[in-house]
């Protein structure tokens, strides 16, 4: 069973516009389609929810689908407005840049939030934003001296290393 690669990623949010503004206006994303959907048995059934309606899009930068949902129905629980990197399950995405420190700049300006300005180690830089949800994403320009992958390229084996603190 071979796995070719992660197609999309998918979150939900309270306010889709909301999210094409911040992903297609201000990340940069393409919008490839939005839709919606009410009393389609077959998509509750896939979805595990009964009685589901709402609406969605498909949005693509680079090799990433990000499918982003905005659910009427069932009414979704309380978003966590800021959930913890070491919590259990996905905890953010990660966007591979170019010129983080424009990137970074641009978004600050925008109102996006970071942890820290972008941090350099070992051929990475780096650093964590929250979107308007409060979903963490990762900015990372990574360069030819770095132990992580570049999109694209081939692996030459392991590699390992201790992260300074």
């Amino acid at each position: 069973m071979p796995i070719h690669g992660v197609h999309h990623i998918a979150m939900s949010v309270p306010d889709l516009d909301r999210a094409h503004a911040f992903y297609v206006g201000i990340l940069g994303f393409e919008e490839i389609f939005r839709d919606g959907w009410r009393d389609a048995p077959l998509v509750d059934r896939v979805m595990g929810v009964e009685g589901g309606s709402g609406r969605a899009m498909l949005l693509e930068a680079g090799n990433l689908y990000l499918e982003i949902f905005e659910f009427e129905k069932p009414v979704p629980a309380p978003l966590d407005p800021a959930p913890a990197v070491n919590r259990y399950g996905f905890t953010h995405i990660a966007l591979d840049v170019t010129d983080i420190e424009a990137i970074h700049r641009r978004l600050t300006e925008a109102g996006m939030t970071f942890t820290c300005v972008p941090q350099s180690s070992y051929g990475l830089q780096t650093t964590y934003g929250r979107d308007p949800f409060g979903n963490l994403i990762e900015l990372q320009e990574i360069h030819e001296e770095s132990l992580m992958p570049r999109l694209g390229a081939k692996r030459q084996g392991p590699r390992t290393t201790i992260v300074p603190g």
